[in-house]
């Protein structure tokens, strides 16, 4: 029914996550209506990306150049590291401007159905990294599911004797949320993490 080339495109689409066959098909149809202003930048970005980015030989962060951007500025806070689970988490945490110190990324969380087990994440470089003397605090920044949970507890365990505070993100009740649209794990969560107003 389609050619060669158009099948390929769909198929390679469809690879990417949140997209599904029907998705990758809408997108394929969109970029060939559009091969000058779509097609063509797009082909020329992913081929610089390809050539040009590299995983930050600090944090193993996504950069230009390494280390990246983050662990080479200067008027960052070294006294911090912000252990998260993917790159994705560490861009959401910089969209909002609050956290001014530096970041260490997993590359995943331990996982026994996925054959995930320590070796396979970041987790020795971290350890070096948390018995620099100017590191104070190591904070886990991981989702709140079992394997999140259970990767938590690990590096924990593995920090312990590293002479850094530990300290994780809070859970519960996230900002405008209605009590009884919450599951009660959040519930759950955000009784036990409550704390004193006054």
């Amino acid at each position: 029914m389609i050619g060669k080339e158009i099948d390929t495109l769909i198929h390679l689409l469809s690879k990417l996550p949140g997209i599904g066959p029907r998705s990758a098909r809408r997108l394929a149809l969109q970029m060939l209506k559009q091969k000058d202003s779509l097609i063509l930048p797009l082909s020329e970005a992913l081929q610089n990306a390809a050539k040009t980015v590299k995983t930050c030989e600090v944090c193993c962060n996504l950069d230009t150049v390494s280390p990246c951007g983050i662990c080479s500025d200067t008027a960052r806070e070294d006294g911090a590291i912000c252990v998260v689970e993917q790159i994705g988490d560490l861009w959401a945490l910089e969209r909002t401007r609050a956290y001014r110190g530096r970041y260490h990324v997993l590359g995943g969380t331990l996982s026994a159905l996925d054959n995930v087990g320590p070796e396979d994440l970041s987790i020795p470089a971290l350890t070096r990294r948390a018995k620099d003397e100017n590191v104070q605090e190591i904070i886990i920044a991981l989702n709140a599911t079992v394997d999140g949970q259970t990767t938590a507890h690990y590096l924990i365990d593995r920090l312990q004797y590293c002479n850094v505070k530990v300290t994780r993100l809070a859970h519960g009740v996230p900002v405008g949320g209605a009590l009884d649209y919450l599951d009660d794990g959040t519930l759950i969560t955000a009784l036990k993490a409550r704390s004193a107003l006054a």
